[in-house]
């Protein structure tokens, strides 16, 4: 039998091991493979100590440059290094390699229509798309049990549609279509499914999704389950003060929160340097008593490993992690910012450690791909959009009447009850990491 991946090898040892682990999941409840990995590279930590699993860490700066009443930034660094490989997975099968590389391609073909419809003025309001991030979007879903929760921000649209929504929800959503998860009445992304999926709404004011996820994995202990709860934030919305409020409480009552920060470089159009004073915001953690992570946010392998083991110590009731996944927003902060105020070199130094280039030649260098079935997997998905993208538009626009339906609770309207089981008082402060297996991680 397999055996399972300790703690310490996601927060806090300067090495691990490659021991295999136990099955990891799917969204369809697939947990894995346990096969052996093979050797990797060993795990560096910064000056912290917090585990730093990439294997490039660019050299470069953004400087903020005055000229009379203007401000424009510039890029000063090593922008011609090579694009480093991908780390192993430890835990991914071949087979689950190729589907998830099926997801992230899904996701930028769907946002690639969405844009094409947004531009018809078929899109009621704006368009927020994660070009760049598909691999910390649908590989951290990919890695999540099938009874876990998640809770989407407005750049993770592949993280639903690898647990179980359809393109056709996400494009009648921006369209406004009487069909759409709202039924019309919301044309961007707050919306949910707390039935089928344990998909939390998407929430507008930054970070208020972290106390919320806190309280979820809080909610199913008392009802006898630990589960994690998983969320995303970027760097600019975890300075805020609610997001600081909902860590805390995760840590103070390990909860199971897996928490991604989404170090995109860009809060709008300020950048990290100018917004934080620490170059990890995975140093954070320390304050915070949890355990911590560095990732490269474009290599899907570290994604799903690093989520996978966070997922697995929420399982454990061991707490919550902070994963920070560094990459590069590669559009504006939505359709109608061109981001004129990134420099070019820093697109282009990110635009080649595209993810899924990069996921698409790691699996053709391996052989788990051929150069035919990648070009027939791609004409799949594009043939599969084509037809979600027509039922969208094909779709009815609401009737008027139907505008306060569903707006307000009428009694007797659903009945609420407990999703588990009935809650237990004494199981709400529970956790099972003890102090001295806590103060481990930061030694």
């Amino acid at each position: 039998m397999p055996t399972k991946t300790k703690p310490s090898q996601t927060a806090g040892a300067k090495t691990t091991s490659a021991k295999p682990a136990a099955k990891p999941s799917s969204a369809n409840g697939n947990r894995g493979n346990g096969r052996p990995a093979g050797k990797a590279p060993a795990i560096q930590v910064n000056q912290y100590g917090i585990p730093d699993w990439r294997l490039e860490h660019p050299e470069f700066e953004v400087l903020e440059i005055t000229d009379g009443p203007e401000i424009h930034y510039e890029i000063k660094g090593k922008l011609n290094t090579p694009v480093p490989p991908l780390r192993e997975s430890k835990y991914l099968t071949r087979e689950q390699h190729v589907e998830l590389y099926r997801w992230m391609v899904m996701n930028r073909r769907m946002e690639v229509a969405l844009e094409n419809l947004y531009k018809q003025s078929k899109v009621v309001g704006g368009v927020y798309f994660g070009l760049g991030q598909e691999a910390c979007s649908c590989a951290s879903a990919f890695a999540l049990g099938k009874d876990d929760w998640f809770a989407p921000m407005i750049r993770n649209q592949g993280a639903q549609l690898v647990r179980g929504f359809h393109a056709r929800d996400i494009m009648m959503q921006y369209m406004a279509k009487a069909g759409s998860p709202t039924k019309g009445k919301d044309g961007t992304s707050h919306y949910g499914d707390i039935e089928k999926r344990q998909m939390v709404s998407p929430i507008s004011m930054l970070g208020d999704l972290l106390p919320v996820m806190a309280g979820i994995s809080l909610g199913a202990r008392m009802q006898g389950k630990e589960l994690a709860c998983l969320t995303w934030i970027g760097d600019g919305g975890q300075s805020t003060g609610v997001s600081y409020e909902g860590i805390n409480f995760a840590a103070v009552r390990k909860l199971g929160l897996v928490l991604i920060i989404e170090s995109n470089l860009w809060a709008y159009s300020t950048p990290t340097e100018y917004q934080v004073n620490v170059k990890d915001l995975a140093n954070r953690a320390i304050g915070y008593g949890m355990p911590g992570i560095i990732i490269d946010g474009t290599d899907a392998c570290q994604v799903y490993d690093a989520t996978y083991e966070a997922v697995e110590r929420a399982h454990r009731g061991e707490g919550p992690t902070m994963i920070e996944a560094k990459l590069m927003r590669m559009k504006g902060h939505a359709i109608h910012d061109a981001a004129a105020y990134v420099p070019k070199e820093m697109h282009e130094f990110w635009r080649k450690r595209d993810c899924i280039d990069r996921f698409r030649k790691y699996l053709l260098d391996k052989k788990w791909l051929t150069a035919a079935e990648d070009e027939k997997l791609i004409a799949a998905v594009d043939k599969e959009i084509d037809a979600e993208r027509e039922f969208a538009e094909n779709s009815p626009m609401p009737e008027g009447h139907t505008a306060a339906e569903g707006v307000f609770c009428e009694d007797g309207c659903h009945a609420i009850k407990p999703k588990y089981a009935m809650p237990q008082k004494g199981r709400r402060s529970e956790g099972k990491l003890k102090e001295s297996e806590a103060a481990i991680h930061f030694k």
